[in-house]
């Protein structure tokens, strides 16, 4: 049985939330060639995020006996989002335009949620595996995320394969911390931790993990490396 949780852990996740939404605002307002564009990826982050909130309140994901799986409904649309901004000229012209430096620095919100996943393991939510004394190395990401940054704005000798190395490493940290939660899971994909499963993310705030934080990390990393190919 899981225990209940401390407000302190839905007050760093949810503020952590909201600082990348806030992120993602100021690349709005640091938009001038396509505002009104950039202003609608705002508004449909906004809308999704209640969206989320409101199918997790009511219980729609702790149905996980459904075929297909109803969490698809957490990770499809984002992930089709991810595709359609890279394919659309307009929004790759917008994407461009971000500062490295900025994407990098992101990441920082990894380390908070690294804090809150240990929490939730610790409070029976998640299993122990989930976390930085488990398999998940998403952590370190976060905390180098600064020294990745100083390597962008220095521009020192051979600084674009580090940042691209260091990319590529974050995104398979991230795919690993992404598969231990599907196969902790409950549902069809379970195959991990039946005596202590992942049920924190079919739950309100942190369905906002899979559904907003894990794309928003992925954004950061695909448009990182896609500047470093069209700079080459």
């Amino acid at each position: 049985m899981s225990a209940h949780l401390p407000p302190l852990v839905p007050i760093v996740f949810g503020s952590t939330v909201f600082a990348i939404l806030g992120y993602f605002f100021s690349l709005v307002l640091g938009s001038r060639k396509n505002w009104i564009g950039s202003s609608l990826i705002l508004l449909a982050l906004a809308a999704w995020l209640v969206l989320q909130g409101i199918l997790s309140g009511t219980g729609f994901y702790l149905v996980t006996d459904s075929f297909p799986p109803r969490f698809l409904c957490m990770v499809a649309p984002p992930i089709l989002f991810l595709i359609l901004l890279f394919i659309f000229p307009s929004s790759r012209a917008w994407i461009d335009q971000i500062p490295g430096e900025n994407l990098t620095y992101l990441h920082l919100a990894r380390i908070p949620v690294e804090l809150v996943l240990y929490w939730l393991a610790m409070y029976g939510w998640v299993p122990i595996s989930m976390t930085f004394v488990g398999w998940n190395f998403d952590i370190l990401i976060g905390l180098t995320a600064p020294i990745a940054a100083y390597f962008i704005l220095n521009k020192p000798i051979s600084s674009k394969n580090w940042i691209l190395f260091w990319n590529i490493v974050g995104l398979l940290f991230l795919l690993n911390i992404v598969i231990l939660g599907i196969l902790s899971a409950p549902g069809p994909f379970q195959k991990l931790s039946f005596e202590r499963p992942n049920i924190a993310v079919f739950q309100f705030p942190y369905v906002w993990l899979p559904s907003f934080i894990v794309p928003s990390v992925l954004f950061a990393h695909l448009v990182s490396i896609r500047k470093r190919f069209i700079a080459s």
